[in-house]
């Protein structure tokens, strides 16, 4: 027989002498141990990418969870930037008479509600992300933030299915494609990342402060006018457009108009937009992170 190492074992491992049970060894340290990172970059990119299938995975769940038990399924992500451009044509295409550019205003109104009903379903999502998934979290450890940005990657499989339909309508009103289109992957590049700053950071506060989730709708109805959704830019007074720079999503909007229907771009706001997306991405990518440790005791 091998001679067996002589190892030495805490109190609690050592063998019941009354009952004859040899307990299960308790692991010398964590395997894993959640604790904020230091410096400004968070993120820890290599075990994100180790975690990228349970990212695949998360995506799809919240896809199938989305649709599950409805009528009309799928077809939400059309109907609903659908009937909005309905109500927006009739009241401010034709009753308030809104100058669109050139461009028809239905299609001057859908090609702005498309990617604005993913940023809003996907923040909406994302930020509601986290506390729908109390019961994995508090189980097994993964990178947390792969939890809103399911929701996030999630809400692009909708955009798809409405750009389609804004491709349709294109056809319909006989509006031909320019080189400008070749921007459009930026944009939409631009918009997750905006939803993923912006619903990163709602996730993390709504962990603690559950008014996030009552609050949250009531903003992105508020901000939807504020975006050059209904009417472009140029309707406001010149000395309060730059208001409209500080956010986002109004000089993306118009930049997907602008990469669909030929007109010229804002290289000014489009350049103030995108700094400020990266500045919110790294801020909410550094608060998530600080506060990380704590969702499983508070969830």
């Amino acid at each position: 027989m091998l001679n067996q190492p002589n190892l030495t074992r805490p109190a609690a491992e050592s063998r019941n002498t009354q009952t004859g049970e040899n307990p299960r060894p308790l692991p010398s340290h964590p395997l894993a141990i959640i604790e904020p990172t230091k410096g400004l970059v968070s993120l820890n990119l290599v075990e994100l990418w180790t975690y990228r299938e349970l990212l695949y995975f998360l995506t799809w769940r919240d896809v199938k969870v989305r649709y599950k038990q409805t009528v009309l399924g799928a077809a939400w992500a059309i109907l609903q930037p659908l009937f909005m451009m309905i109500i927006f044509s009739l009241f401010f295409g034709r009753l308030a008479g809104v100058d669109s550019k050139g461009v028809p205003y239905p299609l001057f109104a859908l090609a702005g509600l498309v990617p604005w009903t993913f940023f809003a379903n996907a923040v909406t999502s994302s930020g509601n992300s986290l506390v729908g998934s109390a019961n994995l979290i508090t189980k097994v450890y993964f990178p947390r933030v792969l939890v809103p940005a399911a929701a996030v990657v999630a809400g692009l499989v909708d955009f798809i299915i409405a750009f389609l339909t804004l491709v349709g309508a294109m056809l319909y009103y006989k509006v031909g494609l320019t080189l400008n289109i070749l921007m459009l992957p930026m944009l939409v590049m631009l918009t997750t990342l905006f939803a993923l700053a912006v619903g990163m950071w709602m996730s993390a506060l709504n962990v603690k402060y559950r008014d996030v989730r009552f609050a949250l709708p009531f903003v992105i109805q508020i901000w939807l006018f504020v975006s050059s959704v209904i009417v472009p830019s140029t309707a406001l007074p010149q000395k309060w457009r730059w208001l409209l720079s500080l956010n986002p999503m109004s000089a993306i909007v118009e930049s997907y108009r602008a990469a669909l229907f030929g007109l010229p771009f804002n290289w000014q706001t489009l350049g103030i937009a995108t700094v400020i997306t990266l500045a919110v991405l790294t801020y909410s990518a550094y608060s998530f992170h600080r506060v990380e440790k704590t969702f499983a005791d508070i969830i």
